[in-house]
């Protein structure tokens, strides 16, 4: 996966064939902040002045600037997937939190 990350934020990545150029958007947030670049040098600055502009837009608005993501992840799982990951976590001698972290970890690495 390849991610651009800057203050927390992270971009979506896209190739516009029309526009013959890249295009971005902040990832993970329900407002709408998009840039664009024709190198990848262009599309980190564009990206990075993307962010600086929109939080000082939400400090002029006089609004927190929503974060991307809180750290805080609920999951719906069967009982029985429940009542694995429990004994998997105790038997390597952690937390279901640590557990899952390291198996989210390894899922998102390449």
């Amino acid at each position: 996966m390849n991610t651009m990350i800057y203050r927390g934020y992270a971009a979506r990545i896209e190739y516009s064939d029309e526009d013959q150029c890249l295009v971005g958007h902040i990832a993970g947030i329900n407002d709408v902040v998009g840039f664009h670049g024709d190198s990848v040098t262009e599309l980190r600055a564009a990206f990075e002045e993307a962010v600086e502009d929109y939080l000082e837009a939400c400090e002029k608005l006089g609004r927190a600037p929503q974060k991307p993501y809180s750290g805080k992840l609920m999951l719906r799982v069967p009982p029985e997937i429940h009542a694995a990951v429990a004994v998997a976590a105790q038997v390597s001698g952690k937390s279901i939190n640590q557990w899952a972290v390291e198996a989210f970890t390894k899922a998102v690495q390449p």
